[in-house]
Parts: C-alpha cells; structure tokens; sequence
C-alpha cells in the first residue's frame, strides 16, 4: 500500500514558498510542485504497467486543492481500468487539432502563408501583388472553403477564367495557390496532394504559358484621322469620352483606364502607376502623362466617394462597351484597343523615338533581348517627351495635306 501523505489544507497550499515538491494526503502520488520562480502546480506520479509517469493536473490556483484531489482519485480510477491517461490525452489533443485543421479555411491559411513568408520578400510591393491577386480571383472562388476540401475543380475554376487573356497572372496567381496549399500540407491542415501542382498535373489540362496565343488584331485608325477625330471627340461631353481621350493620350489599354483610380496618379510627379495585378503582363506599369494628360485629369469632376478616375453615372466603373459605343456614335468602325497600334505606327513613322520606347510605353512583353535589357529601367522621362509630342500632334490642328475624310459606318 502507498503511503498517504498528512493531508495539506488550503491554506497551507496558499502559505508554502520554499521551491520543491510537497505530498497532497488524500491521494496516493498527488504532489504540489513549487518551481524556483514560485509557480505552483500539481502532479501525480503513477504506474502506468511498468512505467513509472509524472501527470500533470494544471496550476494553483486556477486548479484548486479539492478539485486536483478529485481529478487525481479519476485519474488513478481509470489506471486501474486499464486506460493508459497520458495516451488519452493525446489522442483528444490530436482529435481536436484534426478538428481545428478541417475548420481552417483556404483564405486564413493564405492570410498565414503571406505573414510567415512577408520578412523574406524585398519588395515591399510583392506582399499587396499576393493579397490583391488573391483577394481578386481566388477567394471569391474558395475563400471560404475548408482547405483540406480544395480540389482540382476550385483551382480551374479560378484559373482557367483569365488563363488565356491574362496569362501572366493567372501563372504567377497558380504558383501562389500551390505555395498556400503545400503550407497547409506541412501544417497538416490538409493530407491531400496539391491540386495546384504544375508539373505533370496541371499542364496535362492547361496550355503552357509560353505556348498561349496573345497577338490580337485591332481596327485601327489612320495617323492621319486622328487629328479630326481628336478634335470631334473633345467636343463630346460624358465620361466615356474623357476616358476615352485618356487612352489615346497614354496609349493604355481601355481596361487599365477604366479601372484607373485617384490614388495611383500622381499630378505633381506627373505619373500613373498601374499595380500590377491590373496589367495585361501581371508587373506594375508606370505611365508618365503628358501636360495635356494632366490638363484632362484635373478638369475631370470628383464623383461622390468614387475611388474611380472615370467613374460610371451609377457607381462602379465604366463598361467595356462604353468607350466603344462612343466610337459608334461618332460612326467610326475602330475601336478603342487600336489607337496603341496607330500610336505605335506614329512612333515609327512620324518620330525619331526608338521602337524598344513605344514597346515600353505599351507594356508590350519583349521577347528581343535588346528589348529586355532596355526593360530594365522603364525611361520614364524619355517616355514623357515621346507621350508629350504625341499630345502636341493630336491637339496641333490640322494642315490641309494633313487632313484626310473619316469614313462613317453604315
């Protein structure tokens, strides 16, 4: 028979400073231990088949004398039982951090990845490229599923949308699902395999990047109109024709305008920098604007609460048939995308600028590595001179050898 230690009263427990272990009474093996820091807690050492184990039983005071006691007498009950407690233990520890796993959802498990991986990233900016890419085409897809539930039919169902129209963002967006899914591997919130994995599953579906088809031909309009045609489109009044002129003027695409925001201009440095989830090439574009640029953006109307340059009359930004129908009403056949190639052919045609600039005011993707290696600085205030002329001839009225009839549709 154990000896039963003299039974310790509460107060004796409150009184006891001494650092060391103090036998309960009450219940064979039942200790309080006093730590050199004076932190109290309770113990019971048992015999588990030959094992002798120490278990603990939490804190004092948040565990009181009588209720250690009582878990104590439970405890050496189901030892004769036959149940081994630490075991027990582990294995509710281990079901409720099962539970906690299948609880995680896809976008916390993201919202994890980016705050344990942000330190390494040198770019600051490459932390707001994760969130907004996700934020925009992977979580109101599978957010607010369960990790371990994600399979191949969410991951096509966020990709395969823009797979072929922004190839670039969906590639880079498909590596950060996978980075987020591996994570929750490691983590255990999930024991299926990747579904997001390129290699020798994904590219068995989708085409390869490098192979998907994104040269596109656009109506464009003669050099030679666009003086008219300038002039005929400032005369109109809405925002659909401003917006409009601003894609003339900085030869942007018509949805990197009507998405553009008050926040990513800068009147005084004279810049519009387009984040890069917004970009046809998925990296950030810096657009440098002409003073007939900043003379439209300033004269443009500050909409309510509006974040949008060119907000459409009922909230939100415009359409993309917006700046075309104004085209049609005009009776012209072109369409917005195809004043970059009459840009472009100015450029080439009317200037002395070299192509690798006009590529680079365009955001095109250069293949050419004499191309490339001009990317490497982005020549704003060169490109600057180039959009400033390119406004001076839009707006220099017309010459008579200069002038040429625009053709109406219908």
């Amino acid at each position: 028979m154990p000896k039963i230690a003299d039974q310790l009263t509460d107060r004796k427990v409150a009184a006891l400073r001494e650092p060391g272990r103090y036998a309960v009474g009450g219940v064979p093996g039942l200790h309080l231990r006093i730590t050199p820091s004076r932190a109290k807690s309770w113990i019971l050492r048992v015999k588990v088949g030959n094992l002798r184990r120490d278990i603990g039983l939490g804190s004092y005071p948040f565990v009181t004398l009588a209720r250690a006691r009582d878990e104590a007498f439970e405890m050496r009950k189901r030892i004769r039982d036959g149940v081994d407690p630490l075991a027990q233990k582990r294995e509710i520890r281990q079901a409720i951090q099962a539970q906690q796993a299948g609880d995680k959802t896809f976008q916390e498990c993201a919202t994890a990845y980016i705050e344990a991986k942000a330190p390494e990233w040198k770019n600051p900016k490459h932390r707001q490229q994760w969130e907004n890419t996700l934020k925009q085409y992977a979580y109101p897809v599978m957010g607010k599923l369960a990790v371990a539930d994600i399979d191949l039919s969410h991951i096509l169902a966020v990709l395969e949308p823009i797979w072929t129209t922004k190839t670039e963002t969906a590639s880079r967006l498909r590596g950060r699902l996978e980075n987020v899914l591996d994570w929750a591997i490691v983590r255990k919130y999930r024991v299926r395999e990747n579904p997001a994995r390129w290699k020798g599953h994904l590219d068995t579906i989708l085409p390869a990047k490098g192979k998907v088809q994104k040269v596109e031909h656009h109506t464009a309009m003669p050099i030679d109109a666009m003086k008219s045609f300038w002039r005929n489109l400032t005369a109109r009044e809405g925002m659909s024709a401003r917006a409009l002129q601003f894609v003339i003027l900085t030869a942007a695409r018509s949805g990197e305008v009507r998405g553009a925001r008050w926040d990513e201009i800068d009147l005084n440095a004279k810049v519009w920098t387009v984040p890069g989830d917004r970009m046809k090439a998925g990296r950030e574009h810096r657009v440098p604007l002409s003073a007939e640029a900043i003379k439209l953006l300033k004269a443009l109307p500050r909409l309510g609460d509006s974040p949008f340059v060119f907000p459409a009359p009922r909230a939100g930004q415009l359409s993309d048939m917006s700046l075309t129908a104004v085209m049609r009403r005009m009776g012209q056949e072109a369409v917005p995308h195809g004043f970059r190639s009459t840009f472009r052919d100015w450029v080439g045609e009317r200037t002395n600028y070299p192509r690798e600039l006009a590529e680079q005011a365009l955001a095109h993707t250069l293949t050419n590595k004499v191309e490339a290696a001009y990317r490497r600085g982005d020549a704003l205030e060169k490109r600057l001179k180039m959009m400033d002329a390119w406004a001076q001839f839009l707006t220099t009225p017309a010459t008579s050898g200069d002038i040429i009839e625009l053709r109406r549709v219908g």
